[in-house]
């Protein structure tokens, strides 16, 4: 249902007459190359072309098959361009393009060469986008201006994400798993002879192969010499990056046709190779992979309904750095089918969202804080598309309170990324004081005493009401006092105001801007903070007076 909800999604992207941009966010093996299938298909038959862009060369080998093998009955033709075609070749393809002869044309890095020309490009696909700079993806949109982008992973890098969060893309979630699929059993550990022969012989006597992934081209001749030794009964074959075209390709095809039982490679094979026969993973070095290399690895595996197993070995006697610890901890502990999405969210979470507008595909969100951040990503986008942000949404607008300190749930107070989220989730939805102080309570129940960050944030959130019941808009407090803003340089009651301002004694005035500036002594952000939450509480008193009594 996913999927097709999924499907349905992007065609009704493409009958728009507006470009979208979409991204579908479904697990290894979900079924994500069938929704780009059937809008390649659609928009092919409009008359407009497609460009498939992927990261690997073997990748684009087997995309370009199931596009052959899917449209062979229909009048689409499809091409492929990466380093596995000749150069011969590879220019009579461009001439078709620009011509029109060719409506599919799926390529690696060689569809960004700036000889490449369409004669109407209508769909950019781009698959395994987390292997794509932001520097590519942007060159990529610049074919054409009204083009539709599609992009597919499993792992979206938190840039991608979070564009996706804020509504500046359109996302599909394929988070259903195909019927029978079963979740692959993952083991981490030391590298053992007899394990790794066990699994061998294991998958080869019922009629599977076994993948063995090495992290560097240089270990793949040791550790070739080394199985040889450990299962002499299994045929092993090489595949790398460095091999010539025609070598990798006579080398995957002879592993396709089963004429070996390892394939012995690096982590080329990572990206959208579908062999359903192999279900049996080992990961030489495991601690040399990225925590999405790791993911992507092992959903080479397991595409059929056959239990399927991935090992990832570490060297013997050899102390991980921290870092590596935890990759192979989540990687244990996300196990379960569809767990690609949780790993981006914690990436998220971790890294930050990146710059928008920028080449840094991580950070920032911290910098300026997560609400916020949302905030004004939501207003820009608003207007952006030619709406009024707070038109017909005046009870969602958020007062923006700054008091220069902390102000967060830690991760070493709450460990669960899932947990934090649902606690912040609710904490934007507490009004009174008595909820709060509830919300509070029920942490201390459930985590321990409250830390300074935490305190902070409720007395924020406090803030945030008194703010919205007195119509302020923004709130700027420092050492020497505090900037109010009220929102549309409104008041509820402004003979109320008058006579507050009036009973401040010289410490607070109106300023030519409509901005109601109060002068104090907050040394330290505890002061700062019971001192405007004090002043707020006034000034919402004030508001909601009745002055025509």
């Amino acid at each position: 249902n996913d999927q097709r909800a999924a499907i349905e999604d992007v065609i009704i992207d493409l009958s728009k007459g507006k470009s979208a941009d979409r991204l579908i966010c479904g697990d290894v093996g979900f079924g994500k190359t069938e929704v780009a299938l059937r809008a390649a298909f659609v928009t092919a038959l409009s008359g407009k072309q497609v460009a498939m862009v992927v990261p690997t060369t073997l990748l684009a080998r087997q995309h370009f098959y199931n596009f052959q093998e899917r449209f062979s009955e229909y009048p689409v033709r499809v091409e492929q361009m990466s380093r596995l075609i000749s150069a011969k070749k590879v220019r009579e393809i461009k001439k078709d393009m620009i011509s029109g002869d060719v409506d599919i044309v799926i390529g690696t890095h060689a569809l960004l060469a700036k000889d490449v020309e369409f004669r109407d490009l209508g769909l950019l696909v781009i698959d395994e986008e987390q292997h794509f700079g932001v520097s590519h993806k942007e060159q990529l949109k610049k074919f054409k201006a009204d083009v539709h982008v599609l992009t597919l992973t499993a792992t979206p890098i938190p840039r991608t994400l979070q564009m996706a969060l804020t509504g500046v893309r359109e996302m599909s979630i394929i988070a259903t798993p195909p019927v029978d699929r079963l979740a692959v059993r993952t083991f981490v550990l030391p590298f053992d002879p007899v394990v790794v022969r066990e699994a061998i012989l294991r998958e080869r006597f019922r009629g599977g192969q076994t993948f063995y992934v090495c992290p560097r081209i240089a270990d793949l001749r040791s550790v070739a010499k080394r199985l040889k030794e450990l299962v002499p009964e299994a045929k092993v074959i090489i595949a790398h990056g460095q091999l010539t075209p025609n070598d990798l390709e006579d080398a995957i095809g002879a592993f396709f046709d089963g004429k070996y039982d390892i394939l012995l490679s690096t982590n080329i094979i990572e990206s959208g190779i579908d062999m359903p026969q192999v279900n049996t993973l080992i990961i030489h070095r495991a601690d040399m992979f990225g925590l999405a290399q790791l993911y992507q690895l092992r959903g080479r595996v397991g595409r059929s309904k056959i239990r399927a197993y991935a090992y990832l070995t570490l060297p013997e006697r050899k102390r991980l750095t921290p870092a590596a610890d935890k990759r192979l901890e989540v990687m244990q502990a996300l196990d379960n089918l569809g767990a690609g999405f949780s790993l981006a969210s914690h990436d998220l979470d971790i890294r930050g969202a990146g710059n928008l507008l920028g080449d840094e595909q991580s950070g920032h969100i911290r910098e300026v804080g997560v609400e916020l951040y949302q905030k004004m990503l939501e207003e820009a986008v608003a207007e952006a598309r030619g709406l009024d942000g707070s038109a017909g949404v005046d009870e969602e607008w958020s007062p923006q309170i700054g008091l220069g300190t902390s102000v967060l749930i830690p991760e070493r107070y709450v460990t669960d990324l899932n947990v934090r989220m649902e606690l912040y989730r609710r904490l934007s939805r507490l009004v009174l004081a008595q909820e709060i102080e509830s919300f509070a309570a029920e942490l201390i129940d459930r985590f321990g005493a409250l830390p300074d960050e935490v305190e902070n944030l409720l007395a924020v959130v406090e803030v945030k009401q008194l703010s919205k019941r007195a119509g302020v808009e923004k709130v700027d407090a420092g050492k020497k006092g505090a900037v109010i803003s009220f929102r549309n340089n409104e008041f509820a009651n402004p003979p109320g105001l008058v006579a507050f301002i009036s009973d401040q004694l010289g410490t607070a005035k109106l300023r030519p801007d409509h901005k109601l500036v109060f002068m104090r002594a907050w040394e330290s952000p505890r002061e700062r903070l019971q001192g405007v939450r004090v002043l707020m509480r006034d000034i919402a008193q004030v508001a909601e007076a009745d002055f025509r009594n």
